[in-house]
């Protein structure tokens, strides 16, 4: 939790909360989670035509939430049905009001600019772990001990930042050819076609 970690250990997580992805919420026209009132003391919940939630129940599960649901017979009875959901009666799901309220928070404020700088931050500690773990293989140690591996950690370090600094280097200038020699003026004089290179030529294979 975002809290007991800042808490316990000093640090504040900064990441987005995932986006809704229910039919509710892609479709502007339906009444989504955040249109209804959430009583905690009372465990009721108001949809937006001012109905009371009948059920308030936390099933036993590994990611906590409450489920909430409304009477089929005011949902059935509602003029905007249509726009709230295609059951008998509309089912409502959130987390637990201290997770709910911390997600709140978060979903406000990721839209500042405040939250986009620091998030700016761990996307680039990120591609940076990205790289180490996709471009030279440290997802696995090469080495037995912790002194080798400490090794193995620092020289694929130093070969991160020799590729980071080279991109910034300016180009290197262009070779020159270099002046023939003398035989090969002579064929070139001559107009006698000669390999660019000498061991082509006595070495076909390579």
């Amino acid at each position: 939790m975002k809290q007991q970690v800042a808490r316990e250990h000093g640090v504040g997580l900064v990441g987005p909360i995932r986006a809704r992805s229910t039919r509710q919420s892609r479709k502007g026209t339906v009444f989504h989670r955040d249109a209804f009132t959430i009583g905690w003391d009372a465990k009721k919940v108001t949809c937006p035509q001012g109905k009371v939630s009948r059920r308030w129940s936390t099933p036993p599960s590994l990611a906590p939430y409450v489920n909430v649901e409304f009477s089929p017979d005011d949902c059935r009875q509602c003029p905007v049905k249509a726009a709230c959901t295609r059951a008998d009666a509309r089912k409502v799901t959130f987390l637990p009001r201290d997770l709910y309220d911390i997600q709140s928070e978060s979903r406000t404020e990721q839209q500042t600019q405040e939250w986009l700088s620091r998030y700016s931050l761990r996307a680039a500690i990120e591609s940076t772990i990205s790289e180490f773990v996709n471009g030279h293989g440290m997802r696995q140690c090469r080495y037995r001990s912790e002194e080798k591996a400490h090794v193995q950690h620092v020289l694929t370090a130093i070969a991160v930042n020799l590729e980071r600094i080279g991109v910034h280097l300016p180009p290197a200038p262009a070779r020159q050819p270099r002046n023939p020699t003398a035989p090969q003026g002579f064929l070139d004089w001559q107009h006698i076609p000669r390999p660019r290179s000498w061991r082509v030529a006595t070495h076909p294979a390579g």
